[in-house]
């Protein structure tokens, strides 16, 4: 195991009496198709190698202990008094009150739990915390719920108490990533098949703004309801039942003066991502990260412009990226108002990258710029040694 695995277990068995089972479960990155998981697109994430350890035991009582390594918090509760709290307890708080919800049996455990996903940063490191726990209850309890069914509970519970009316893209990644490949997920009928990501000479960079503006939940929501709202007018005037369903972005100018240039410029955006994501998985199959780049300036561009979820930090940094010859694609990732860019570059550029951007973010924000090369990886499963099993 890992320094973090080996943290997590020596500090459970410096609290707890029993013997835990040990699990990984992976944050995530999204190459292209973004913000429209919840509006039945098509994305392509990945799970990757950082993540959250969990090491969890029963404990024969009707109470469950939770400590967080990375806040450094307990948190004691029993069953039966399961309710909203705040912060990273509603996380683990909403995963279980899933499992009862949904009718299994869940006594009380002793939990330790921590990760290296930097919080805020993009990399989802909340599917992590609720896909780890779930993964964990339903080995321990015998819950038999499949990948795809936690990933289903773990997107409910994130709906439910911390209230993030999120898609299933986190989730779905989180359960179900594979090592070297990406997901190309259909987010209305959860098929799916995995691509070979091939980057022959190339890494995956993630340039971390630092900056966390106050979007949070509230905007992403805001930005959910623009598109329902977006999405009735178009039901009523071209008889649709999905974004999916219009052929070409033009056909939503004759709608235009109805919805609104605010919601239309949301709704314009989804249409176009939907259609760059399927395009992308073209350039996948055929081995063309170039062209494939080119689509990921692109979502940037109609992230910024016309979804509104970017700033002046995030569109700094693809700019930079875009007068780096050994970057070929770079845009925003997540929810949006600050946390990292991901850039496909060169590896011999990478480093000169790093600095570059650096030097020149220190100079125009006064904010130490932070960087994570990642890999993808497998998605949630119980460590056996230094392996996961499923």
């Amino acid at each position: 195991m890992n320094a973090i695995a080996t943290n997590v277990l020596k500090t459970f068995t410096e609290n707890f009496p029993a013997q835990p089972a040990m699990y990984f479960s992976p944050g995530r990155i999204n190459l292209i198709g973004e913000h429209v998981d919840y509006n039945d697109g098509f994305v392509m994430p990945a799970a990757i190698d950082k993540g959250v350890y969990y090491a969890v035991a029963e404990n024969g009582t009707d109470a469950i202990h939770f400590y967080s390594l990375d806040f450094d918090e307990r948190f004691s509760i029993d069953i039966a008094a399961i309710k909203k709290a705040s912060g990273w307890k509603n996380y683990v708080l909403s995963v279980v009150n899933e499992f009862l919800s949904s009718g299994k049996s869940i006594k009380g455990f002793d939990c330790v739990f921590g990760g290296d996903i930097p919080r805020g940063a993009g990399m989802s490191s909340s599917a992590a915390v609720e896909g780890g726990l779930a993964f964990a209850l339903n080995d321990i309890f015998n819950c038999v719920f499949t990948p795809t069914e936690l990933a289903q509970l773990c997107q409910r519970a994130e709906h439910n108490f911390p209230n993030v009316q999120c898609g299933i893209m986190d989730q779905f990644a989180n359960m179900n990533g594979k090592k070297d490949q990406v997901l190309l997920l259909d987010c209305k009928s959860l098929s799916h098949e995995y691509l070979p990501l091939q980057l022959k000479g190339y890494t995956i960079v993630l340039l971390d703004t630092k900056v966390h503006h106050t979007l949070a939940s509230g905007e992403y929501n805001k930005r959910r309801h623009q598109c329902e709202e977006g999405m009735k007018i178009l039901k009523n005037g071209m008889g649709i039942g999905s974004f999916r369903d219009i052929n070409k972005s033009e056909d939503l100018l004759a709608y235009k003066d109805m919805m609104g240039e605010e919601v239309y410029n949301r709704c314009l955006y989804v249409v176009e991502e939907i259609h760059r994501t399927q395009k992308a998985a073209e350039y996948l199959k055929q081995d063309n990260l170039i062209e494939f780049g080119k689509l990921m300036y692109a979502t940037h561009e109609g992230l910024s412009n016309l979804y509104e979820v970017s700033c002046a930090e995030l569109d700094f940094l693809v700019q930079q990226a875009k007068l780096n010859a050994s970057v070929i694609g770079a845009r925003m990732m997540g929810g949006g108002f600050g946390g990292c860019t991901i850039n496909i570059v060169k590896e011999e550029g990478m480093n000169d990258l790093i600095e570059q951007s650096s030097i020149v973010y220190k100079k125009q924000f006064n904010i130490d710029l932070g960087y994570y090369v990642v890999e993808t990886g497998d998605g949630t499963g119980k460590l056996n040694g230094n392996a996961l099993s499923y």
